[in-house]
Protein backbone atom coordinates (compact mmCIF):
# COMPACT_ATOMS: atom_id res chain seq x y z
CA UNK A 1 0.00 0.00 0.00
CA UNK A 2 1.09 4.19 -0.95
CA UNK A 3 0.59 6.59 1.24
CA UNK A 4 1.08 9.99 -0.18
CA UNK A 5 2.71 12.73 2.22
CA UNK A 6 2.83 16.21 1.91
CA UNK A 7 6.11 17.37 3.57
CA UNK A 8 6.77 20.81 4.85
CA UNK A 9 9.97 21.27 6.81
CA UNK A 10 9.31 24.35 7.58
CA UNK A 11 12.39 26.74 9.38
CA UNK A 12 15.00 25.79 11.80
CA UNK A 13 15.33 22.64 13.21
CA UNK A 14 12.90 21.12 10.73
CA UNK A 15 15.32 20.95 7.75
CA UNK A 16 16.98 18.72 9.91
CA UNK A 17 14.27 16.60 11.68
CA UNK A 18 12.13 15.96 9.24
CA UNK A 19 14.14 13.60 6.67
CA UNK A 20 15.10 11.90 9.37
CA UNK A 21 11.58 11.10 10.24
CA UNK A 22 11.00 10.45 6.86
CA UNK A 23 13.86 7.83 7.18
CA UNK A 24 11.81 6.11 9.96
CA UNK A 25 8.67 5.77 8.36
CA UNK A 26 10.70 4.58 5.21
CA UNK A 27 12.22 1.66 7.25
CA UNK A 28 8.86 1.01 9.05
CA UNK A 29 6.97 0.62 5.82
CA UNK A 30 10.13 -1.60 4.57
CA UNK A 31 9.37 -3.48 7.42
CA UNK A 32 5.53 -4.26 7.46
CA UNK A 33 5.11 -3.67 3.71
CA UNK A 34 3.79 -0.25 3.09
CA UNK A 35 5.75 2.53 1.25
CA UNK A 36 5.53 6.57 0.75
CA UNK A 37 4.90 9.07 -2.01
CA UNK A 38 6.90 12.00 -0.33
CA UNK A 39 5.98 15.63 -2.23
CA UNK A 40 8.68 18.23 -0.67
CA UNK A 41 7.13 21.94 -0.54
CA UNK A 42 9.42 25.02 0.11
CA UNK A 43 6.94 26.63 2.40
CA UNK A 44 8.70 28.79 4.54
CA UNK A 45 9.55 31.76 6.32
CA UNK A 46 12.69 31.58 4.39
CA UNK A 47 10.59 31.68 0.85
CA UNK A 48 8.50 34.60 2.34
CA UNK A 49 11.52 36.50 2.79
CA UNK A 50 12.10 35.87 -1.02
CA UNK A 51 8.22 35.86 -2.47
CA UNK A 52 5.97 37.69 0.39
CA UNK A 53 4.28 34.63 0.38
CA UNK A 54 4.44 31.55 2.71
CA UNK A 55 2.82 29.48 0.05
CA UNK A 56 1.49 29.93 -3.56
CA UNK A 57 -1.98 31.07 -4.22
CA UNK A 58 -2.89 27.28 -5.39
CA UNK A 59 -1.52 26.02 -2.20
CA UNK A 60 -3.66 23.93 -0.49
CA UNK A 61 -4.94 22.51 -4.14
CA UNK A 62 -1.42 21.03 -4.42
CA UNK A 63 -2.16 19.42 -0.94
CA UNK A 64 -5.55 17.74 -2.36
Amino acid sequence: MRHRVAVIPGDGIGKEVVPEGMRVLDAAGRRFGFDFEWTTFDWSCERYARTGRMMPEDGLDQLR
